[in-house]
């Protein structure tokens, strides 16, 4: 068996990939196209004129698809290894789900309101997806720690919070280098600039806020990294659980459903279940 096989590892191997792929095809189009200096764009503006803007629009929507479905899988994961006594924990465990989900989210608003159209929205996206997903990191090398060392090494909480770091990082020197640009370029149309000058005003201030930006991107792609090891001992399965014998409006005695099935259903389960 490939380790790709192994319990549901696929499941975040399969986001680590796409996503650098949403990355890495809008910015060789918009380059070969000349939409985009080659040198260290920002990654919207490889999603900003048509055709990559399509691309990245529709790879960034799946990716935020399979971000939501390895969170989930890591809360069921979590809940499970903690049990049912440690309610603070779970709590925890909880509200990561739903920050990660908030995240992912973010990134959809980021895909598909592009930052030359309605700035604002691209910008709420933005803050949703860096500053949720930021959270979720934290969020989750807390709950790293306390999993530690009976559960999952200590080597794993470490690598965990050192991403976390360098997400905070990256975050910080975004922000600062976004402040000062923006600051010394009163008067221009920041987000409608697709190309810039070596020397010009701003430029320095540019370059530190776009390597910044990738950074964090792929300080996020290297969070979900440490998950693959963890995904592959525990499967989810689906369990159905029928309200009723047959698929009509009413009830009566005698309905067709009757003659094909007439044992009704004895067990409710939940939608998925997991096993580590």
């Amino acid at each position: 068996m490939w380790w790709f096989q192994q319990g549901m590892c696929f499941l975040p191997a399969a986001l680590v990939v796409w996503t650098a792929a949403s990355f890495i095809f809008p910015y060789i189009t918009a380059v070969v196209l000349r939409h985009v200096d080659p040198f260290v764009p920002y990654i919207s503006d490889t999603g900003t004129m048509a055709p990559e803007r399509c691309v990245f629009g529709i790879m960034m929507d799946v990716s935020a698809f399979l971000g939501m479905a390895t969170m989930y899988v890591r809360y069921k994961q979590v809940e499970a290894l903690l049990g049912v006594d440690d309610l603070k924990l779970l709590r925890l465990n909880c509200i990561g789900l739903w920050v990660g989900w908030t995240s992912s989210f973010g990134m959809c608003v980021v895909a598909n309101f592009q930052k030359t159209t309605i700035f604002y929205m691209h910008l709420v996206g933005a803050i949703l997806t860096f500053g949720f997903g930021a959270l979720y990191i934290l969020l989750q090398s807390v709950l790293s720690y306390y999993m530690q060392p009976h559960i999952h090494s200590r080597t794993i909480y470490l690598l965990r919070l050192c991403i976390g770091f360098w997400t905070l990082g990256s975050i910080f020197s975004m922000f600062i280098s976004s402040v000062i640009m923006y600051t010394s370029l009163i008067g221009v149309d920041v987000p409608r600039k697709l190309h810039w000058t070596p020397g010009e005003t701003g430029y320095t201030a540019h370059i530190i806020s776009t390597i910044s930006e990738w950074f964090l991107a792929f300080s996020f792609i290297s969070f979900f990294l440490t998950y693959i090891r963890d995904f592959q001992k525990i499967n989810l399965r689906a369990e159905v659980d029928l309200q009723s014998s047959h698929l009509y409006d009413w009830t009566h005695g005698h309905n067709p459903a009757s003659h094909h099935n007439s044992r009704a259903p004895s067990e409710v389960s939940p939608l998925l279940a997991g096993t580590t």
